[in-house]
């Protein structure tokens, strides 16, 4: 396979038509910044002013054109005009475009290696990014974050995040003195906490806060839905039954509390041996099933890869580790369609008032 030269991947993206103009997406400038190392190439896409509910089409173009040069690893960094939630006056965190809960309603799922794996997608595209650990009883991210430090306040007022990766993060685990030390508290102490990250914590400017939920229905969910004006929930299940059972619950919970359901990811769809055979150990079609019932995207199917859980141990995620792997490459697309599914929502509201006092913008409602 002969080397890859710039001019051969601009040639190459040449062929892929905007959606919007019917042209070459290279005659509108919107690619820039294309770098090679060896068999990897990044580039950035700029979708300018006309939204970006495309990104998913477009991506899954830009890969293809890519890899028949040879290439091994495609990462694109996007840019352009991002819609987002209603922001009313009193919120908690103006500056956040978008909320986004990842919960379940299901234990042990994957949700919070779905939820730092979705970060981690987010960030490397190019986004602001935030990640709150409101698992109060079994904070997650400090471990797979690989983040133990204690935040502190700059101005005496708010507390700072802590950063790794370029990700803000936030987690009561980094409050606690010992790691294995059990938060034992009720409902208003619980209250207590969560209201402190979303009103205490000095999140700046992000597009994305993701939110990585405890699993069930209960207290956490409410309050956030009361508390702040939420872009939406993502849902994970794994395909099996007795998981999808309890998800449901959480779907239509969601539905109660008017937050509005963005799209289902499925974890530990299958599994590929060693000899390229697919094997569905939990099953197949859980993923699908919930979709239907929420009237949401299936956003994508997460493979089982060892190399997840090994990354996950060490504080590193896979997209971050092994960008270039089938399984973060899953996660991305994942990312890419949830961005899609923003930006379209977000097309068909129009625009609204901000009410925090800013210049009006698009946003996103969370009513129906």
């Amino acid at each position: 396979m002969p080397d890859i030269t710039v001019a051969a991947v601009q040639d190459a993206l040449a062929g892929v038509i905007d959606p919007d103009t019917n042209e070459p997406v290279t005659k509108a400038g919107m690619v820039t910044e294309v770098k090679i190392e060896g068999d990897q190439v990044s580039f950035a896409v700029d979708l300018g002013t006309s939204g970006s509910a495309k990104r998913e089409t477009l991506g899954g173009a830009f890969r293809k054109a890519i890899a028949a040069l040879g290439a091994k690893s495609v990462e694109i960094h996007w840019s352009g005009e991002l819609g987002g939630r209603e922001v009313a006056a009193g919120d908690p965190m103006p500056g956040v475009k978008n909320i986004v809960l990842v919960m379940s309603g299901k234990g042990g799922v994957g949700k919070s290696t779905c939820a730092t794996n979705l970060t981690l997608a987010l960030k490397r595209a190019g986004h602001r990014v935030g990640l709150l650990d409101a698992d109060i009883y079994g904070p997650s991210i400090p471990t797979m974050l690989g983040v133990m430090g204690r935040p502190v306040s700059s101005d005496g007022k708010t507390i700072d995040p802590l950063e790794r990766f370029g990700v803000k993060l936030m987690s009561i685990g980094f409050l606690l003195e010992d790691p294995k030390q059990a938060v034992i508290w009720r409902g208003p102490m619980l209250h207590g906490a969560l209201q402190q990250f979303l009103n205490d914590v000095n999140w700046g400017e992000l597009d994305f806060l993701l939110l990585d939920l405890p699993p069930g229905t209960g207290d956490v969910a409410l309050t956030l839905s009361q508390r702040a004006k939420v872009t939406g929930a993502v849902i994970v299940t794994t395909p099996q039954t007795v998981a999808t059972d309890d998800v449901f619950k959480s779907v239509s919970m969601c539905q109660k509390v008017n937050i509005p359901l963005l799209g289902v990811v499925e974890n530990m769809s299958f599994f590929i041996d060693s000899a390229g055979v697919r094997h569905e150990l939990f099953g197949k079609g859980g993923g699908q099933a919930v979709a239907e019932f929420a009237g949401a995207p299936l956003l994508g199917q997460v493979p089982i890869d060892q190399t997840v859980r090994e990354w996950g141990d060490k504080g590193t995620p896979v997209v971050q580790a092994m960008p270039a792997s089938s399984v973060s490459q899953a996660f991305v697309q994942i990312a890419e369609r949830l961005v899609d599914v923003i930006a379209a929502r977000t097309a068909e509201a129009g625009p609204v008032i901000d009410r925090s006092g800013g210049v009006g913008k698009k946003r996103l409602p969370i009513t129906k």
